[in-house]
């Protein structure tokens, strides 16, 4: 090898080594979570540590203002979540809703949400009582900081009281409720709802984490009839199903040693009703999708590149529908489908069945309050008290598996298999009641 190969040799390696340093000087020193020089799949991703800001809130817990120095595109994107902004109010879409849940606060007002900027303002103003602070269990780190410092009894403190409190010096949804004070530790993820560790216990490890920190707040829960603690009516992903979950209920044994839990009695037609919260997890990870090794933030969370080469995972939270990223990403499976159409179809068949069932639900309803009332007033050839816990049994099951899916904020998108079959299991209970009752369905 001659003197001018070995030079020029040695030149482009100096080349290749300079290009190298500036671009991990450009990357590695960006401030965010998550980088890469090439690619933005997410095997391909490098998690970097960087040390939490020294400034916290109140109770020890660092808010995301304190991270916008370190991880500044982030905190861009999750500023971008006050952009959802919008309520439907479903009690004006679907007025059935206002006659089946008779008695109860979602009676009052039942909106969907808004991003998660927005959680403290909105439990505040809801028209739904909130006489203690569990209310606060979802919509803000400080109350689960609160939790974790306190314990239960926390759950039973006033709610204005520690709304005032959170309001005025901490914050709403926000990076401590995923990740604690460590999400400069790589992008470490926590479980920091003590119920959720609580409940799943070491079954816990069997859930992606990318999904059980969403799955923290968008799940089925109750409050405790003890302590008033919030708590999940199940111990593992296999218990999760609507069927094993309404047998919790069914089975639990309460404070004065009846059986079965239930959220309110409803005086029209003495029935003990159950109302679903919003079992995302649940619903998703008895999916096809969740088997697969794909969890919520694959589906909701985009990973960007910033004009400076920076990769990282925006916290700006989507419907995959609205990111053509996302959309990319789907059709490694589902290959040239029309995404967009498919979901909307699944959510139109799920809607339009809803429609159809809730009303159904609402008539099982009112003839079962007639029913009733003709027990209470004594009126000839009315039902016995027997004959009309068993229908009040089949209200319960049919208002349990009608709201399940309801209440689902996918519209079946998450698990259209599952969506149908609490639509099909109401049905069945619906007509099953009302054959009882002697009136055709």
């Amino acid at each position: 090898m001659d003197k001018k190969t070995i030079i020029w040799k040695v030149i482009c390696g100096l080349v290749i080594i300079a290009v190298a340093v500036l671009l991990l000087s450009g990357v590695l020193n960006k401030s965010d979570v998550r980088y890469h020089a090439e690619a933005l799949t997410r095997d391909q991703l490098t998690e970097l540590k960087a040390e939490a800001p020294a400034e916290t809130a109140y109770d020890g817990t660092v808010k995301a203002d304190a991270w916008k120095a370190v991880f500044p595109y982030i905190a861009d994107s999750m500023d971008a979540n006050k952009n959802n902004d919008e309520i439907v109010d479903y009690l004006a879409k679907d007025p059935y809703l206002v006659n089946l849940y008779e008695g109860y606060g979602f009676a009052k007002e039942y909106g969907s949400a808004r991003g998660h900027s927005y959680t403290l303002e909105d439990v505040h103003h809801t028209a739904r009582p909130h006489a203690a602070a569990n209310c606060l269990t979802c919509k803000t780190p400080n109350f689960a900081k609160l939790v974790q410092d306190e314990g239960v009894s926390a759950y039973t403190l006033p709610f204005d009281e520690v709304w005032e409190k959170i309001n005025a010096e901490g914050e709403a949804v926000s990076c401590y409720t995923c990740h604690g004070n460590s999400a400069g530790d790589k992008g470490e993820l926590r479980v920091t709802h003590t119920y959720v560790n609580k409940a799943l216990g070491a079954n816990l490890s069997a859930i992606d984490p990318a999904t059980v920190s969403c799955g923290q707040c968008h799940i089925e829960y109750y409050f405790t009839p003890t302590d008033k603690e919030t708590m999940m009516p199940y111990d593992s992903v296999e218990a999760m199903t609507p069927e094993a979950i309404l047998a919790y209920y069914d089975e639990m044994v309460l404070p004065d040693g009846s059986v079965g839990f239930a959220d309110w009695t409803q005086e029209s037609t003495g029935a003990k009703l159950l109302k679903a919260q919003h079992p995302e997890m649940e619903t998703y990870l008895q999916g096809v999708h969740a088997p697969m090794g794909l969890n919520c933030a694959d589906c909701h969370m985009e990973i960007k590149m910033n004009e400076d080469g920076t990769v990282y995972h925006s916290h700006e939270l989507v419907s995959p529908l609205a990111s053509e990223a996302l959309l990319e990403s789907c059709a490694k499976c589902h290959g040239d489908t029309n995404m967009t159409q498919l979901v909307h179809r699944i959510q139109d068949q799920v809607t339009t069945r809803e429609t159809e069932i809730g009303n159904k639900l609402s008539a099982f309803k009112d003839a079962l309050a007639d029913a009733n009332k003709g027990f209470q007033e004594g009126a000839p050839g009315a039902k016995t008290e027997e004959e009309l816990n068993a229908i009040r049994k089949l209200y319960r099951e049919a208002q349990w598996f009608f709201d399940f899916c309801y209440v689902e904020n996918s519209e079946g998108a998450h698990n259209s298999q599952l969506a149908n079959r609490c639509l099909d299991t109401a049905a069945e209970k619906i007509a099953e009641g009302m054959a009882l009752l002697g009136v055709e369905n």
